[in-house]
């Protein structure tokens, strides 16, 4: 996929998205430093990487971790939307791309917690 600088790319790319996104936004603290860097040691591990997140953070329990969070079906694609910008952005592939954000519609599908 690219390795470390792949990850630290699309993070990098990601997050401003995210960021402007009217649905997104607002769930996101002002400081997203500690936001970008656990999502690129969470990434890093998805994708096969050394387990990261797990070393510093235990199991990931991604869905309880965004429980908080009201995480509607809008919300999962706004992020999947962000997130194929960023990789556009960064000029990953178009199979690559098509990959990651295959393997990550599971993951945005799963936090869904609330239909409103």
């Amino acid at each position: 996929m690219g390795g470390a600088d792949t990850i630290r790319r699309m993070v990098d790319a990601f997050y401003p998205l995210v960021q402007a996104h009217p649905l997104l936004g607002p769930l996101f603290p002002e400081d997203i430093e500690p936001v970008r860097d656990k999502q690129f040691l969470f990434l890093t591990q998805f994708f096969g990487g050394p387990p990261l997140y797990s070393e510093q953070y235990g199991h990931p329990m991604m869905r309880a971790r965004h429980l908080p969070f009201e995480i509607t079906p809008q919300r999962a694609e706004a992020w999947l939307s962000c997130m194929k910008q960023a990789l556009e952005t960064i000029g990953m592939e178009p199979e690559l791309r098509a990959f990651v954000l295959d393997r990550l519609r599971g993951p945005a599908t799963h936090f869904i917690n609330t239909e409103a």
